[in-house]
């Protein structure tokens, strides 16, 4: 895994960059293959170490996965299973904690451990235990693990208090095959969801209204096995889109899908960034001589602007003419990256879920580090600003959701290096 990203002064960016497939997409069909007996291939997957972590989970359960070719997976889920998460792994990604709902619908049982991950605050679950109470579903707590048992989950109505992505990708996973219908109200609508929708409709089960604020569910018996593509990230298109925004240029983000970015195309346009959508995917373009412009950015469920995005408008507001205010509504603790942006030079001022970004005209290499995924590329985007050579340590955290950041960095002209671990 990568150590270090070393980022040195460039010009515009230039070129084509291709989108992999969606780190949050991937990891849930990864856990919904759990749902039947058989072969599964999942297609467009991306060589990150989050998939990694994810497939480890699997196998550890005593599934086998491989890695036929260069972005598929092939999963064989043999008729029975370990229906446990252990620490050492769960601990290292919080959306391990998909597999309860699976496991609980399929085996009737689970013993999951509390989930770790990016450390930007409290996030709990109790949201998808309780939906998954609802359906007939008992917990108990012990020992840093959640036992969980239901000798047959039943259809139940949930009304989420907070649209949940994980929370409904759990209960949703669940629900295909629990006896009767299940609706959950306040869904989560991200293209994510709708994409593990589709691959469960493919296996055969019954859901209507995925993408949406209601989603229905008509539980199935049986499943099957199928092939299926993931959609592209997003979160990594719009870190290109950050990137060519900060350094300007011009580039082609090949496999983008625009639909499913139009309220941040929308606002990295009020910025000066233009994006239209085109043949291949999305074209986007900041003339150089045309600076960036602040403006206000509040973080909203889909689709409204995802948290992920956050570190990325608050990278660009560094460099942008005038104040902007990012209001963080979703998750407390994302603003631990300012503190690194400021090493470089970045005039940025945080109180509780606020930040006051008054832009500078250019950035300084610093030595910074990159504290979680998306902060760490935020880093990166915002050295192709920057005088003078910045290096991100603890570049592993990029890696658990970014394919070769550098080298498709590179790709676009920037100059920008890896260091590896030994």
């Amino acid at each position: 895994m990568p150590e270090r990203i070393i980022v040195r002064p460039t010009g515009p960016l230039s070129g084509r960059v291709t989108i992999g497939g969606a780190k949050n997409s991937v990891l849930k069909l990864m856990a919904a293959s759990l749902l039947v007996r058989g072969d599964v291939t999942i297609r467009n997957v991306p060589r990150i170490v989050d998939v990694e972590i994810m497939s480890d989970l699997l196998v550890s359960m005593g599934v086998d996965v491989r890695r036929p070719h260069d972005h598929e997976l092939a999963i064989h889920v043999p008729d029975d299973i370990v229906p446990e998460a252990p620490y050492e792994l769960v601990e290292r990604m919080r959306a391990s904690i998909v597999v309860l709902g699976p496991l609980l619908s399929r085996f009737g049982r689970a013993r999951v451990a509390l989930p770790g991950g990016d450390d930007f605050g409290p996030r709990p679950i109790d949201m998808h235990l309780r939906g998954l109470e609802a359906m007939g579903a008992t917990f108990e707590n012990a020992h840093g693990y959640i036992e969980a048992r239901a000798d047959q989950l039943l259809g139940a109505r949930v009304m989420l208090e907070f649209p949940s992505v994980g929370a409904t990708e759990n209960l949703l996973m669940a629900a295909v095959r629990a006896k009767g219908t299940t609706v959950i109200d306040n869904a989560a609508r991200e293209p994510e969801i709708a994409d593990l929708a589709s691959y469960l409709t493919r296996m055969g089960a019954h859901i209507v209204g995925a993408g949406s604020s209601t989603i229905e569910i008509e539980g199935v018996e049986e499943l099957q096995p199928v092939d299926h593509t993931a959609v592209p990230d997003r979160i990594e298109a719009t870190t290109f889109l950050a990137a060519v925004g900060v350094a300007g240029g011009e580039a082609t983000l090949v496999g983008a899908r625009p639909e499913h970015m139009d309220m941040v195309s929308q606002k990295f346009g009020d910025m000066g960034v233009r994006t239209s959508p085109c043949g291949e995917g999305l074209w986007v373009s900041r003339p150089p001589d045309q600076p960036l412009r602040s403006v206000d950015v509040a973080t909203l469920p889909y689709p409204g602007i995802a948290t992920d995005y956050k570190p990325l408008f608050v990278a660009l507001l560094a460099l942008a003419d005038g104040v902007g205010i990012v209001t963080e509504n979703l998750f407390a603790g994302r603003f631990r990256y300012v503190d690194e942006l400021v090493r470089m030079g970045a005039d940025i001022r945080t109180e509780g879920h606020h930040a006051v970004v008054r832009g500078v005209p250019r950035l300084s290499g610093a030595p910074v580090r990159a504290p979680d995924i998306r902060a760490g590329a935020a880093l990166v985007v915002a050295a192709l600003g920057a005088e003078g050579e910045t290096v991100v340590t603890d570049a592993w955290h990029i890696a658990r959701g970014y394919e070769d950041f550098a080298g498709k960095l590179r790709g676009l002209g920037a100059d920008v290096t890896c260091e590896h671990t030994g």
